[in-house]
């Protein structure tokens, strides 16, 4: 079985639609959804129209909690802030329910998925180094877990000196972010794992950066310094 594996699209139709179209030419048979659909970018609505009726499993993140009021909008940055109440105006009852309905943690397929870290995840934390991952395998039971939240992607094992996946160890692994990519790459981010074949491929696509950065720019609250970081990737 073939799995795609999105985080943090930050409420980027452009990306989101390019990485769907994406994932169908890889032969996905299922797709995950790591949390963050909303925050930063112009299109919280549809792009969670679009992860509803396309993903099957989400997780929340940290941005759409605090959408849904289950975080204080002071945990975000102040252009998180902006873009979350800009948000919350757009969505509508419903969907804002949606999201203030969905888990921390799933687990399926084999495969353990989180937006931050599995750990009390809704501590928000950022799994930055080695030893910060490390620390985490003894919070899941599964040989992979899936992960966000740093928008940057990386595969960490369970043992040193391993540096691809491979059947026999287990991992952690940070599939990147398809809306606000920050590895200085601005080429949206995601992930395919086959579980059959225990093989895991990390996904760079352009997308139409220009497009989402115009309606960002044309948007009255956003402010412009997030159009800035799609073209830079940071």
């Amino acid at each position: 079985m073939r799995i795609a594996v999105l985080s943090d699209i930050h409420a980027n139709l452009e990306a989101l639609t390019r990485c769907l179209e994406r994932a169908e030419q890889a032969g996905a048979d299922a797709i995950y959804c790591l949390g963050d659909i909303v925050g930063y970018n112009a299109d919280p609505s549809e792009c969670l129209k679009r992860v509803r009726s396309r993903c099957d499993g989400i997780v929340i993140g940290n941005h759409d909690a605090v959408v849904a009021g289950r975080e204080k909008i002071g945990t975000l940055p102040p252009d998180g802030q902006t873009a979350v109440r800009e948000h919350r105006e757009q969505l509508s009852d419903g969907q804002i329910d949606f999201l203030a309905s969905l888990p921390l943690k799933l687990q399926a397929e084999g495969c353990t998925f989180v937006h931050a870290a599995p750990g009390t995840p809704s501590d928000w934390k950022r799994l930055r180094s080695y030893p910060a991952a490390r620390d985490q395998f003894k919070h899941f039971g599964t040989d992979v877990c899936f992960v966000g939240h740093t928008h940057v992607p990386s595969v960490v094992a369970d043992k040193l000196g391993v540096f691809e996946v491979r059947s026999g160890n287990r991992y952690i692994i940070n599939v990147g972010s398809v809306g606000q990519p920050r590895d200085q790459n601005p080429r949206l981010s995601f992930g395919i794992f086959d579980t059959q074949r225990f093989s895991y491929e990390n996904v760079r696509v352009r997308y139409d950066v220009s497009r989402a950065t115009e309606k960002i720019r044309r948007a009255d609250r956003l402010p412009g310094r997030l159009a800035e970081r799609l073209e830079k990737g940071v």
